[in-house]
């Protein structure tokens, strides 16, 4: 227990100190949320309404997709994994402390949003404040491990933003950050449900809010807890100790049994 906390705070630590992991885990979103409180909402009124729940799942997407893969990748390719196996730290301790505290991160920026949206620039209040914080950490969760699953399967850093692009852009266009998922057209709207900010954005709208959604908030909330626990256990099944060990137990490729509940939650809403 002891190794387990010196560990977690050094990494808490490093996201605090190192340049690029406060760009990802506050500056930007904060930047971003700013911008949007101070810009977006003076030019389109209507965007109150998505302004504190947006916000929220973009300061968790940048911290955990754009920021906890790339250290992963770093720390096998300098051969830090290898020589804490060699130690006897565990898998499962070498992925979720840095998932742990980039979570942290992301849910003190969330902290911030929540108590400064209304406020500052005048954003709608959750009708449910218990079922907001609950989204939060659930969304946390999920895409704190899709960053994870993220860092795992990618060979270096440059596949790190080919696989963290093709979620974050995604979700920051189609996932009802910057539109409201109801009122896109209907097969944008079947595009969208392969998306996590997706459901995260539904839930919120459904449950926090208590408004009408596009996707059943319940089933919102149950594709991300299951997107979240099948992306751990992709995640440690797919781990690989040395990126110069060339005999991987199986093919990265199977990560993209990511998309099954996202497929299946999209098949139920609006095909059954």
């Amino acid at each position: 227990m002891t190794a387990f906390s010196s560990h977690f705070l050094f990494e808490f630590k490093t996201g605090l100190r190192n340049s690029s992991a406060m760009l990802v885990n506050y500056l930007l979103p904060l930047g971003f949320y700013a911008a949007m409180g101070f810009v977006m909402v003076a030019i389109n009124p209507g965007f109150k309404d998505l302004l504190l729940p947006s916000m929220i799942v973009f300061a968790i997407m940048s911290s955990t997709i754009l920021g906890l893969p790339n250290p992963l990748v770093e720390y096998r390719e300098a051969g830090i994994f290898r020589s804490y196996k060699i130690n006897g730290v565990p898998a499962l301790s070498i992925l979720s402390i840095p998932a742990i505290s980039t979570i942290i991160h992301a849910l003190i920026v969330s902290g911030i949003i929540m108590l400064t949206a209304t406020p500052f620039f005048d954003a709608v209040a959750p009708q449910n404040w218990p079922a907001l914080v609950g989204v939060t950490l659930l969304t946390a969760f999920t895409f704190g491990t899709l960053g994870m699953l993220i860092g795992v399967i990618s060979s270096s850093a440059r596949s790190v933003v080919l696989w963290s692009q093709l979620i974050y852009l995604p979700s920051i266009l189609l996932g009802g950050l910057m539109i409201p998922t109801a009122m896109m057209p209907e097969s944008v709207q079947k595009l969208s449900g392969l998306i996590p900010s997706t459901y995260a954005m539904q839930a919120f709208f459904g449950l926090a809010f208590e408004q009408e959604t596009a996707f059943n908030p319940w089933l919102s909330v149950a594709t991300l807890l299951v997107s979240g626990i099948l992306a751990l256990v992709l995640s440690m099944y797919l781990f690989n100790w040395d990126s110069n060990n060339q005999t991987r137990k199986t093919s990265p490729l199977l990560a993209l049994l990511i998309l099954v509940p996202f497929i299946i939650a999209t098949l139920i809403d609006f095909v059954l």
